[in-house]
């Protein structure tokens, strides 16, 4: 029996749940990913770096929300290697149970001033393990979701893996922007371990519309068929495009700019309102949650790269008037510019790549590839506001430099996918 018979037999329905089961299994994971990044803005520098100066606890607790990144490497290494030898329903589960446990744990912390020391410490350990959950999450799910969907619309249901993770990021969101409305004594007390402790019913959820996800046809065709270790497969015929993916994924910077560091930059240096931004923060990603989808099925018909290279390089010229209209303290305009960049042009990368990177590698090395991948390009993305913080200066123009820096990684990762070869026509069973 074939592949792609095997494949079509995959039915509507199951392409569906697949889907469905993505986004909110995303959704779950990325609030908890993404609460750790508003808290890290607007709360962390100040618990568990009281002793530094603003900037320099600034920095330090950026630092801590990059340090999740470090682990996601290693993370895809190893649950790559366990998704595509043992599927990717066992990934799934393993990484929505470690990270709700780890960002339970940290509403849980004592602060600074309680322990010392250990505080910071634990909550980089506790980010850590973050890292190594997210690093399996995102790929396993793409990589479900690909092998589940139709031949001719994979983009499409690909991206609602990237249109949950708007999602988590919304309600990560929604959640601080009451916290954030609390007097400051009581949201550096108490207020913002509420989102953390949430995250245990938010788990929950994700577990209960995953148990009864079938493994998908493209795995259970190949499963068995090969000795040789995936990673092993991977590196030995595809290190091309796990390079392309590495570099294609710095396109991500724009996401953690736009998300943390812009925030801490708006609130903390140019003194706007923390429920202004964190209400850019949301509206920005609803308008995502249509976006994505749109522009995957855009490139359902007329190939992935272009659709992505328009995301990467529109958001490299975004970046420029949004920074200067939070620099001038332009309401309407950081709406506008905010809204524009976020909600629509970066949509169109980020609703596409799924489908684009694990088109290019075939179902043996798929989860492998993707994870690696992805991974070691996100971690840029995750230093990206440390490295923003500390290149930040002083003035009218203190922004530019950000701004350059977030233009390079973006027109970097545009040109990385103009060396992929267009796949959006190819059957399964050709990919890789």
């Amino acid at each position: 029996m074939s592949l792609s018979t095997t494949h079509s037999r995959s039915s509507t329905s199951a392409s569906r749940k697949a889907a469905l089961a993505s986004w909110i299994g995303s959704a779950v994971e990325y609030y908890d990913f993404f609460i750790y990044g508003t808290a890290a803005a607007l709360v962390f520098g100040k618990i568990f770096f009281p002793s530094f100066d603003p900037v320099t606890a600034t920095i330090a607790a950026f630092a801590t929300f990059g340090v999740g990144y470090v682990t996601r490497p290693i993370g895809a290494i190893v649950l790559g290697h366990v998704g595509d030898i043992y599927g990717r329903k066992r990934v799934l589960t393993f990484t929505l149970l470690l990270m709700g446990a780890s960002t339970f744990m940290v509403g849980l912390l004592p602060t600074y001033n309680q322990i010392g020391i250990a505080a910071p410490v634990l909550l980089v350990i506790l980010r850590m393990l973050q890292g190594l959950s997210a690093a399996g999450e995102q790929a396993g799910a793409n990589s479900m979701t690909l092998e589940h969907a139709p031949a001719h619309r994979r983009a499409f249901f690909t991206s609602f893996t990237l249109s949950g993770t708007q999602a988590g990021l919304i309600l990560a969101t929604l959640v601080f922007l009451p916290i954030s409305a609390l007097p400051e004594d009581q949201m550096l007390s108490w207020g913002w371990r509420i989102p953390f402790f949430l995250s245990a019913l938010v788990v929950a959820v994700g577990m209960w519309v995953r148990r009864t996800l079938p493994e998908t046809p493209a795995f259970q065709e190949n499963e068995g068929k090969s000795q040789k270790a995936p990673v092993t497969m991977l590196f030995t015929s595809n290190k091309a495009n796990v390079l392309r993916v590495i570099f294609a994924a710095l396109v991500s910077v724009v996401s953690t700019i736009f998300s943390v560091f812009t925030l801490s930059y708006a609130v903390n240096t140019m003194h706007i309102p923390r429920a202004t931004m964190l209400t850019v923060l949301v509206l920005a990603n609803v308008i995502a949650l249509g976006a994505i989808p749109a522009f995957a099925s855009l490139s359902d018909r007329i190939g992935r790269k272009p659709v992505f290279i328009f995301g990467a390089l529109g958001s490299a010229a975004l970046i420029w008037p949004y920074m200067w209209a939070i620099s001038v303290v332009n309401i309407p305009l950081i709406f506008f510019f905010g809204l524009v960049l976020s909600g629509v042009v970066y949509s169109a990368a980020n609703g596409v790549w799924p489908s684009l990177y694990g088109e290019m590698f075939g179902t043996r090395v798929r989860l492998s590839g993707m994870a690696i991948g992805t991974q070691i390009g996100f971690a840029l993305g995750g230093f990206a506001p440390t490295i923003s913080a500390s290149i930040l200066e002083t003035g009218p123009t203190g922004w530019m430099p950000v701004a350059a820096f977030v233009t390079l990684t973006a027109v970097i990762s545009a040109t990385s996918v103009a060396t992929c070869r267009e796949t959006y026509k190819m059957a399964m069973e050709q990919l890789g």
